[in-house]
């Protein structure tokens, strides 16, 4: 039985793992932790959750919503079982992230094609190997790929939005609303007059920040998951146009509109621990203390996760990578997950999956699986192999990067039209092809 390596066991290496399991592929699957800590994750668990508990939208008129579709008709383990483990967030598909990684582990460890190996990996195997050894690769395993790639890394910083407790949060302000009532009542809110935002801000603006490493230093900010101290800094309406936008979100017992709104979303299955959506932060702990508890309806919020940062690191894809996440330098190398500048849960788990389906092609001598740009994982792994790609960034699943589609004129500005139509015929492509 032909045996395939996987580093990594995070969400694009458990997935890879399983594909290549379930087509009766011999898998190797390397994990570092709890050996060697990232500095981010806080289990040993495979497929964790870092950030956010969410893995955006699950409408096919969105773009990340057309990739889970896609997913799913293509096979992937990963999306039935964070199905499963849902929690409720509007339109979002967002999970009980602990419940949700005890799974996918107990699955990869019920799997007797599986060997979970609990060790760093510090040189590329010369046997079939799937690097999704994510944006924390460390130093000694990075330096190994680096060798291979004969090219220099590009960084950047990814950071974390604070967790609390839901019993400390005060609900004779704070209230229950999805915005535009999309959906259940799932998101608490907590508003703010004009008076106490600019008062928010002032604090958030003056507030300490973690210094950063000299080795750090010439990393970039990922513009669509920036801290809220870097956004505070571009205005000071910035956040009331972002993350604090108070559109569609009215509170049904005052019937006033807010001058902003702070949202947060359930982040466990028991309901008892909320993120702060958009909230990511380097502040120091002290700062983000005194930062939320000026908000109302947070005055005595109890922290039980504080915002930090990290930096992350992803290879150069464009020039690296053929859109099957085959390495054109050898034929039974791939790579998968964010380390190719696939950025976000939901694009992590498709490339793993993709990885996983081509690798176990590859070894059957059967022609590899590249996917239509008019698909959306099809047009996210065209995009970041585009070897035209000068100054290459990490990129989510989004409408710009499929190929376009002709409407009528007068139905062009229709976004929610525009998306049925490419979803439409994104799923009639990845259904005949499969």
């Amino acid at each position: 039985m032909k045996e395939v390596n996987v580093i990594g066991a995070g969400l694009a290496g458990s997935e890879a793992a399983l594909q290549l399991a379930k087509r009766g592929f011999k898998v190797n699957l390397y994990e570092m932790r709890p050996n060697v800590e990232t500095g981010a994750h806080t289990t040993q668990d495979c497929a964790e959750f870092v950030c956010s508990n969410s893995l955006g939208s699950y409408d096919i008129t969105n773009a990340s919503g057309l990739l889970k579709h896609e997913m799913e008709i293509l096979g992937g383990e990963l999306i039935e079982i964070a199905k499963k483990y849902q929690v409720p967030a509007g339109g979002a598909l967002a999970i009980d992230r602990h419940a949700f990684s005890k799974a996918v582990t107990e699955r990869i460890k019920q799997s007797t094609n599986i060997n979970i190996i609990r060790e760093e990996v510090t040189q590329i195997p010369n046997t079939p190997t799937i690097i999704a050894s994510g944006p924390l690769t460390s130093d000694k395993f990075a330096s190994a790929i680096k060798e291979f790639t004969k090219s220099e890394y590009l960084h950047f910083f990814d950071a974390i939005a604070p967790i609390v407790e839901k019993d400390s949060i005060n609900f004779d302000t704070a209230f229950w609303a999805s915005r535009y009532d999309k959906g259940e009542a799932s998101y608490i809110n907590c508003p703010m007059n004009k008076e106490q935002y600019e008062n928010f801000y002032n604090i958030l603006i003056n507030a300490p920040k973690i210094e950063r490493h000299d080795f750090e230093k010439g990393a970039k900010f990922f513009e669509s998951c920036l801290p809220i101290e870097v956004l505070a800094s571009r205005g000071v309406d910035t956040l009331r146009f972002g993350p604090m936008k108070p559109v569609g979100l009215i509170d049904k017992r005052t019937g006033e509109k807010n001058y902003a709104v702070v949202q947060l979303r359930q982040d466990n299955s028991a309901k008892t621990l909320y993120n702060l959506v958009g909230f990511q932060t380097n502040l120091k702990w002290g700062a983000q203390k005194e930062l939320l508890q000026s908000i109302p309806g947070l005055e005595d919020c109890n922290i039980v996760r504080y915002g930090v940062m990290h930096r992350n690191t992803f290879i150069n894809s464009p020039t690296l990578l053929n859109p099957t996440l085959q390495t054109r330098e050898r034929d039974d190398l791939f790579f998968a997950g964010q380390i190719t500048g696939t950025e976000g849960y939901t694009e992590s788990i498709a490339s793993g999956l993709l990885a996983g389906i081509n690798m176990a092609r590859f070894l059957n001598d059967e022609p590899l699986l590249e996917l239509p740009q008019e698909t959306m994982l099809g047009a996210l792994t065209h995009y970041i192999t585009n070897p035209e790609h000068k100054n290459f960034q990490p990129i989510n699943s989004n409408w710009g990067i499929v190929s376009p589609v002709e409407l009528p004129k007068k139905e062009r500005k229709n976004k929610k039209l525009k998306g049925e139509f490419m979803s439409k015929r994104a799923i009639e492509l990845i259904k005949s092809i499969m």
